[in-house]
Order: structure tokens, then C-alpha cells, then sequence
């Protein structure tokens, strides 16, 4: 606000809203996307039983993900999801540290998608008959596919260099047109199982006979019966949780929602009601697209070509990865009539293929651009504002280079293997969702009264129960995944408190709020005084009178000398940059100052001390002396807003105000 003392925060630029429909395909380039690889990674984790699975998958999908999300647009119609919903539900050095810790699950989720979208477009790309390089052997395409993915990403990162921005009709245009040549495939597939439904006979027979293509070891129950099977099901259906990336997408581009004009900005409601149309919507064609090509992947696509195990689940010697051809394409392997049953329609072969190729690993880098743009718009929102990053980190050029860089080494690391990233991918998700979950239980409770059993919202508590279980298994069976996470949270907590302590010395003053017009007349007043005396006063500890009477005998201040007293009161102190309340009164006859919702005392009193320099002469501060040892009191300093103020005040005034003639003067004396 201008008319607050200090004040420089800038109202943030409205971002160009859209219908929709068509926003809904930014989230799609993620959530779609993900047909290039999930049909084949579905049947490689689960075998035949992959149908049930992801059966399983679209259950949880609309009855567990949307109803949460659902909640969580409501909540956070900013765009910050489910990180922003726990946000602002913690507070303190542990809400600060659960933070980062998402925000590392969420860089999981963000490179990796970059990472395995690039790999599987590398894929589409070097199986592709046109495709000018021999591939002899397994190691060749492992290298080729590194340089392809490697190629792709350095062309991400310097598209936006460039100033790459999200283009919404670019979006819409590729989303178009990759669901309709995935629907012509998994459309010609369910068409020829309708005519010919020998082949889906023949998947029930196997599944009732127990051969399910699935790795032994991956067998957690014996038998073949009904109710194995669907208890295996629903066991397995974790493994294929890539199926769920699209939810916290879809509340990241609320802002670009296009809501009604009558909407509140504090409650966009017709904005909210629109986004909950893209969230059922995208999850609605998403769940029939999973479940129909995972019927055609299974029926039609000859195991052989997708997994290294015969049906009882044992594993064939010999089987080089050149000769899975569906492997991370299994969609791609219909569309060039590759499949047993012959081609599905009469245009399909390499030139339809190939066609569907480009589309795919279209699709598949722009999926890595919307990761790249969101990893952008997280990583200034919280890391800079905590405290816990940089400045550089607010501009983009440096950011790009550096997720770029790691891009890189993911990929080298990975060797550019789909299957491999997977449970990264996985894990990120479902850690994003089940924060989401955890978020919407605890602020509903918050915001009931009653009874703990009338405040607690049930059906959200059973759906987080199911996604703790889902993540659990995930993590369990696939602990590559959270292996991942933990490089990355382990590299936001070290470089994010290294920040924190490196930058403890900035001022980090977003202005002083007045709340009333008695304090602003006060505030006046007290600043044009010829020379103003501000004493630092803990209330309870003593009264005004018996402090005045000690800080002036020790202090040797005149007695027509006018002290300001200045009271403190901290509020959350792991913010790093706060915008605390001041009230002047007047208590027995002298001005006090009271400052409430301040993150450190040393930065609020050399904020107030510059703020009234700036009129007249600069005011003196008067504290008595601190028995701190050097240690505690800068680690009082940086944890708890406290520690050895005195010293602190004059490091911050030294470092805010390099003129001499304009510092507050700081007095310490006593033992007081």
C-alpha cells in the first residue's frame, strides 16, 4: 500500500483468462500425454491382469482424486494446490521445513516428467522406420535414446531462454489432434474386439488359467480365483499411477480459467465452477482413453513384443530390449499395424504411424515445456519468499539453465530408460495428491465446530487413507522413486538453509500496516520530533516508569528528552519477509509503539529506526546490554527472531544505510 511506511510490494499482473475447454489442454499435454507410455508400463507391472488394474486405477481416479481436487480448487483458486493449501494451514520452522519438502516431491514430479517424456519421444523416435540411424544392438539405442532425450531437453530449456511462454491455442491445437489419432487407434482396436471377439475370449481364458505374463516375484498371492484376481488388482493398480498426473495440473492453471464478470476476486465462484468442469472433464476422457487401450494393448498386442516373461511368469533367456517392440509405445506399435490380428483399419501402417509418432513426441516435449513453466512459477513462490533461495531465483533465464542441467544428468543417470523414471514420476504424483488429501481433512476440520467425529469429513478421511496406502506401495515396490525424491528435498533443505543463514543480514521489510487514523497521527508525530530516543520495552517485565527511570540514569538522557517505547510482539518467526502492524498509543503519559505479527525483533527495530530516518534527523536507539554468548544469540537470531538484538540492529542499519550521516545511531550501556 503507498500510504503505508515502507511499502513496495507491486500488485501482481492478472494473467489472460481463457474458456476452459480450451485451458483444459495445458493440463492435457500432462495428463494426456501420458498414453504415449502408460498403456505399455500398465502391462510390463501388471501383465494381463493390467485391464482390472486400471479399472482399479479410474475408480480411484473419479471417486478419490477428483472429489479431493474438487475441494482443493475451491480452496486454493490461486493456483497453488495442494502446497499452498498446506501452507497456509502450518506455520513455524515445521510447516516451513514440510513445505520444502513437498516442494522437492513436486521437483520430482516436475523434471522427471521432462525427463520421461523426452525418453519416450526418444523412443517413438528411434523405432520408427523412417528413422535414418541403424540401431544393431541394445546399447546402441540406449545411446542413441540418451543423445535423442538429451536433444530434446537442451531444446526445451533454450526455447525458453528465448522467452518460451505457454500459448493456449498451441495447446489445444496438439491436445486435438493427439486424442484424435489415439482415439482412431484405441477406437479401431475396440471395434475389432466388437467384430472379432475371439482375442478378448482369449485374455479371460488366460487370466482364469493364472497366466498373466507377470513376473513371479511380482505374484503377492496364490491362486487363480475370482477374488485373488481382484484382490491382486487392486494391489498391483499403485504401479500404474502415472494415470493420475493430471490432477494437480489442473488446479495450477486456475488463473487462466476464464470465470464470470460478476466474480469476487477474494471468491471467484464462477472461475471455481469452471475448473471443476476441466477437472471432470480431462478426468472423464482420461479414465475411458486408460481403460480401452489397456483392453486393446492386452488383446491385441502379442506379450512377447511387450514383456521378457512366458505367461507363467518366468523369464525368457535371451530377450535383447530391440526385440520388445511395443515397449513404451504400445499405442504407436496398433497405429503401424504391427499388432497379430493385422491391421485394424486399411490406412494404418508406417505412413499412419509415423504421423502418430510426430504427434506423440509433440505432445510429449510440450508435457515437458508445462512442467518446465510450472517449476518456474513454484520455485519463486516459496523458496525466495521463505527465505530460502536467492534472488536469482525470481528470474528465469538462470532457473532454465539449471533445471536444465539437471535434466541432463537425470537423463544420463536413468540412461534414458522409460521404464526406469517411472517410479519417480509415480511417487511425485502421489505424494502431490496425498498432501492434497491431508490439506482438505485438515481444513475442513478447521472450519467446522462440533464434536471431533462431526468435524472430521469422513469420506475425504477414507480417500486419504487409500492414497497413503497407494503412495506406501508404491514407494515399497519401487523404491527408486522416493531414492529420487530424496536427492532432490535433500538439495532444497541444504541449499534452501544455506540461503536462509547467507541472507539472515537483509533488511527484509515489506512496510509497516497503520490500521487506524489515531496511530497514523501519532506515527506523524513522533517522526518530525527534533531528535527521538526509541527504547526497546518487554511488557510484564517492569513498568514504563521504572524502565524509563533506569535507561535514562544509565543512558545519562535528559529529562526533556522524549523516549518512544517500542514493544515487539513476534508472530511466525521462520517467515523471512513479513508486513507487521503498528499502533502508537499513549500508556502514563508516553508514546508506545506496538508492533504485532513481526518475524524478528533486530529486523523490525532497524526497519522502524530507518523508517523514521527518513524524516528529520535520524532517531537513537537505546538497549541495555545482552549476556548472550556469540553463539546462541546468532542462532536466536536465525531461528527464533531474538538472540542479540543490540549488535544485530546496528549489522542490519550498517548494511541497509551505507551514508553515515543517515544511520540510526545505536547506544548500548547498562545491564539492563
Amino acid at each position: 500500500m503507498s500510504d503505508q511506511p515502507g511499502a513496495h510490494a507491486e500488485p501482481a499482473k492478472p494473467h489472460h483468462q481463457s474458456f476452459w475447454l480450451w485451458v483444459m489442454c495445458l493440463t492435457g499435454v500432462d495428463y494426456f500425454s501420458t498414453l504415449g507410455y502408460q498403456p505399455s508400463i500398465a502391462y510390463e507391472n501388471a501383465g494381463l491382469l493390467a485391464p482390472l488394474a486400471t479399472i482399479v486405477l479410474v475408480l480411484v481416479t473419479l471417486f478419490g482424486a477428483l472429489p479431493i481436487y474438487w475441494y482443493v480448487c475451491g480452496r486454493s483458486h490461486g493456483g497453488q494446490g495442494s502446497i499452498g493449501m498446506l501452507a497456509k494451514l502450518v506455520s513455524g520452522w515445521g510447516g516451513k521445513v514440510l513445505v520444502l519438502t513437498l516442494l522437492g516431491f513436486a521437483a520430482t514430479d516436475f523434471v522427471i516428467t521432462k525427463t520421461l517424456s523426452g525418453a519416450d519421444a526418444a523412443v517413438h523416435l528411434i523405432t520408427n522406420p523412417n528413422w535414418p540411424l541403424e540401431v544393431p544392438d541394445d546399447d546402441e539405442k540406449t545411446r542413441q535414446a540418451i543423445y535423442v532425450t538429451g536433444f530434446l531437453l537442451m531444446l526445451l530449456g533454450a526455447s525458453f531462454m528465448r522467452g518460451f511462454r505457454e500459448v493456449i491455442g498451441l495447446a489445444v491445437v496438439i491436445v486435438g489432434a493427439y486424442l484424435l489419432l489415439s482415439g482412431i487407434v484405441i477406437g479401431a482396436g475396440v471395434a475389432h474386439l466388437v467384430k472379432h471377439p475371439e482375442a478378448f475370449h482369449q485374455l479371460i481364458e488366460h487370466i482364469r488359467a493364472g497366466e498373466w505374463y507377470l513376473k513371479e516375484s511380482e505374484r503377492p498371492l496364490a491362486g487363480t480365483g475370482l477374488f485373488t484376481i481382484i484382490a491382486i488388482s487392486l494391489i498391483i493398480f499403485p504401479k500404474l499411477a502415472l494415470g493420475l498426473s493430471g490432477f494437480e495440473t489442473g488446479v495450477a492453471v486456475m488463473p487462466l480459467v476464464k470465470g464470470r464478470p460478476t466474480d469476487d476476486p477474494k471468491d471467484p465462484k464462477g472461475r471455481v465452477a469452471n475448473t471443476r468442469k476441466l477437472l471432470i472433464t480431462a478426468a472423464a476422457i482420461m479414465s475411458v482413453y486408460l481403460v480401452c487401450s489397456s483392453v486393446v494393448v492386452a488383446c491385441l498386442v502379442p506379450p512377447e513384443h511387450l514383456v521378457k516373461v512366458n505367461a507363467a511368469g518366468a523369464e525368457r533367456d535371451g530377450v535383447a530390449d530391440k526385440e520388445l517392440k511395443a515397449k513404451d509405445r504400445a499405442l504407436a506399435y496398433l497405429a503401424h499395424g504391427e499388432n497379430r490380428e493385422g491391421k485394424l483399419l486399411p490406412f494404418f501402417g508406417d505412413e499412419f504411424g509415423t504421423v502418430y509418432d510426430i504427434a506423440t513426441v509433440i505432445i510429449l516435449w510440450f508435457a515437458g515445456a508445462s512442467a518446465m513453466a510450472g517449476l518456474l512459477n513454484l520455485v519463486p513462490q516459496y523458496l525466495p519468499r521463505y527465505g530460502m533461495a536467492p534472488e536469482w531465483t525470481r528470474a528465469t533465464r538462470p532457473l532454465v539453465l539449471m533445471f536444465t542441467v539437471i535434466n541432463l544428468i537425470v537423463t544420463v543417470i536413468f540412461r534414458a530408460n522409460v521404464d526406469a523414471q517411472s517410479a519417480a514420476y509415480a511417487t511425485g504424483v502421489l505424494v502431490l495428491i496425498t498432501s492434497g488429501c491431508v490439506a482438505s481433512v485438515i481444513d475442513i476440520w478447521q472450519r467446522r465446530t462440533g464434536r471431533w467425529y462431526s468435524r472430521l469429513c469422513w469420506p475425504f478421511l477414507l480417500i486419504t487413507l487409500v492414497f497413503v496406502y497407494t503412495t506406501i506401495a508404491n514407494v515399497f515396490e519401487k523404491p527408486d522413486g522416493i531414492k529420487i525424491a530424496a536427492f532432490f528435498i535433500l538439495a532444497i533443505l541444504v541449499t534452501s538453509f544455506w540461503s536462509r543463514w547467507a541472507r539472515s543480514r537483509e533488511l527484509r521489510f515489506a512496510g509497516f500496516k497503520l490500521p487506524d487514523a489515531e496511530s497514523r497521527l501519532m506515527w506523524d508525530t513522533i517522526r518530525d520530533l527534533e531528535l527521538t530516543v526509541l527504547v526497546p520495552h518487554r511488557p510484564g517485565r517492569r513498568s514504563l516508569a521504572n524502565k524509563e527511570g533506569q535507561i535514562r540514569r544509565e543512558h545519562r538522557i535528559p529529562r526533556d528528552l522524549m523516549i518512544v517505547f517500542v514493544e515487539v510482539e513476534l508472530d511466525d518467526t521462520s517467515d523471512f519477509v513479513n508486513e507487521p502492524e503498528l499502533r502508537v498509543t499513549r500508556e502514563e503519559g508516553r508514546y508506545v509503539v506496538k508492533i504485532t505479527g513481526a518475524a524478528s525483533i533486530a529486523h523490525t527495530l532497524a526497519a522502524l529506526a530507518l523508517e523514521m530516518a527518513k524524516v528529520g534527523r535520524p532517531p537513537e536507539v537505546h538497549f541495555g546490554w545482552t549476556d548472550d554468548s556469540p553463539v546462541s544469540g546468532t542462532l536466536g537470531f536465525l531461528l527464533f527472531g531474538e538472540g542479540n538484538v543490540p549488535w544485530m540492529v546496528r549489522d542490519l542499519i550498517r548494511r541497509a544505510q551505507p551514508d553515515e550521516s543517515k544511520r540510526p545511531l545505536i547506544i548500548i550501556a547498562g545491564t539492563a
